[in-house]
């Protein structure tokens, strides 16, 4: 059993541990972890800026990783402190973005300002218990090359957005969405797909894609 999961099953030294990471009730690491021992963990590839309003709130039992020539820009939130953090190259994070772990991003993706991409969830289902104390679930956000993804949208726990896909301003997506796709809505709902045969973006028929 090696030292995270012998930390982990024992729940004083877990509570210990989680003292000297954060201040009680809060997310975010104490500053001799963001000084000392986050830049000795994390990867941050060459080219790469965070602003400096980003609120960065990355602890060193997950991963965080930033890729080439990547940027997140200022008012974004990012936190791994249930799941990694996974940047590729080339991509710009907006304004005022969140994403809370475990999201992959991959390369040359653009998002717009105010996009939540979170893979945790509360759990509610004791009534007998606050929701605040359940435990949370985890569930891998994933996604693809070359996505581009508008203003104020939602991305769910467990969704996979496809390589080339375009999510509408707005759109809350519940759902995986297929490669080349154009999806909107509330819930997001595929619009467009490319039709290789044919070379363009076709419309598509609503019943279809529900």
């Amino acid at each position: 059993m090696g030292l995270k999961e012998k930390i982990k099953s024992n729940p004083k030294i877990k509570k210990l541990a989680l003292w000297l990471l954060s201040p009680k009730n809060q997310a975010r690491p104490r500053l001799w972890i963001k000084l000392f021992i986050n830049p000795f963990i994390h990867k941050r590839g060459k080219g790469s800026l965070i602003r400096r309003r980003v609120r960065l709130d990355v602890m060193p039992y997950n991963k965080f990783v930033l890729g080439r020539d990547s940027t997140i820009e200022d008012f974004s939130t990012i936190n791994n402190g249930v799941g990694d953090i996974i940047i590729g190259n080339r991509v710009r994070i907006g304004m005022s973005n969140t994403l809370i772990g475990p999201v992959t991003v991959g390369n040359d993706i653009m998002f717009a300002q105010n996009i939540v991409a979170s893979g945790l969830n509360h759990g509610y289902l004791d009534i007998n218990m606050p929701i605040t104390k359940q435990p949370v679930t985890t569930s891998q956000i994933t996604i693809e090359d070359e996505v581009w993804i508008g203003a104020n949208a939602v991305i769910t726990a467990g969704v996979t957005i496809g390589k080339h896909s375009v999510v509408a301003a707005g759109c809350v997506v519940v759902k995986d969405v297929p490669p080349y796709s154009i999806v909107g809505g509330n819930p997001g709902r595929i619009l467009k797909q490319y039709n290789s045969e044919t070379k363009n973006w076709d419309k598509v028929n609503s019943d279809k894609s529900k």
